[in-house]
């Protein structure tokens, strides 16, 4: 199973253009990819640079027969111009069993202009692996505060997941509300995240189970989310991701997308690459190959 995350700032290039069909293009060119998960995808922001138009509708357009799409809009606003929404999208060439989107915490933060942030969520059964939580992100890059809360959130997510897929309720009846859900204890995370490997977020996503968090279905001291990077490499530091080419928001390039497994997949993880060379987004596209 191959899984791609990119941040594609709604599809502009540093050259200036706007363009879905070459971030499409390039993502499956990096391998064979059967799950995209692009971040800052945009419908109907007319004065954004690049005017982009419809993109989710556009990726689909785009994507090989059989690949389903899922937008989940963070920002979600009614104007006298038109709906406007941005946020992440899920694509897939693999079978679907459940589709959520989870808004994220937002506090407020008086001294930083900032918008909503969610988590999508899409599970789907790789025919080796069997079911698979995909989650993707994009976390506050103005605000600590909220980025912390964040950060907070997704962590008692995963946890949440895991704990259903241990204590399973009873099914429900099938094409009700109630109808059986797809849980597995095996979950990945990815987007970007706004943040370094040094920084208090990563190291609250990294940290072992608490006894209050193990409750009945995890031992204390077990570990909910790898750094898949650091499952191959150790304490060699992943490529930059961000600024690469670009140093408006960093005079050095820096790694702030990640891609996480649970302990269930931990030992699945066979490569990653981040490609370096692409300047069809302000960050760099990150490749999972689980085996």
């Amino acid at each position: 199973m191959q899984l791609l995350t990119w941040n594609t700032q709604w599809c502009l290039g540093l050259d200036g253009q706007v363009d879905v069909a070459r971030i499409v293009q390039r993502a499956l060119a990096l391998g064979d990819v059967d799950v995209l998960c692009l971040q800052e995808i945009a419908s109907g922001f007319p004065t954004l640079a690049g005017a982009p138009g419809d993109q989710p509708a556009q990726v689909q357009a785009l994507l090989p027969a059989g690949w389903q799409v899922f937008f989940g809009a963070a920002v979600d606003a009614w104007t006298p111009g038109g709906r406007q929404r941005f946020g992440n999208l899920i694509a897939t060439r693999l079978p679907v069993l459940q589709v959520q989107h989870h808004p994220l915490p937002y506090p407020a933060d008086a001294a930083v202009s900032s918008m909503p942030r969610m988590c999508s969520v899409l599970t789907v059964r790789d025919e080796a692996l069997g079911a698979v939580r995909i989650m993707t992100t994009h976390l506050e890059y103005y605000s600590r505060v909220q980025r912390m809360a964040q950060a907070q959130g997704l962590r008692a997510l995963v946890l949440e997941y895991a704990a259903h897929a241990a204590q399973p309720a009873p099914p429900g009846k099938p094409d009700t509300p109630f109808q059986p859900r797809a849980h597995t204890p095996h979950a990945i995370l990815c987007g970007d995240f706004n943040l370094q490997a040094h920084e208090a977020e990563y190291a609250l996503l990294a940290a072992p189970l608490s006894p209050q968090e193990a409750g009945t279905w995890a031992q204390p001291g077990g570990v909910p989310l790898h750094d898949a990077w650091r499952v191959l490499h150790s304490a060699t530091p992943q490529p930059p991701t961000f600024c690469v080419f670009d140093q408006r928001f960093s005079k050095s390039p820096i790694a702030c997308d990640f891609v996480w497994v649970s302990d269930s997949l931990k030992g699945h993880v066979c490569a990653m690459h981040i490609d370096g060379q692409t300047q069809a987004s302000d960050h760099q596209p990150v490749l999972l190959e689980l085996g």
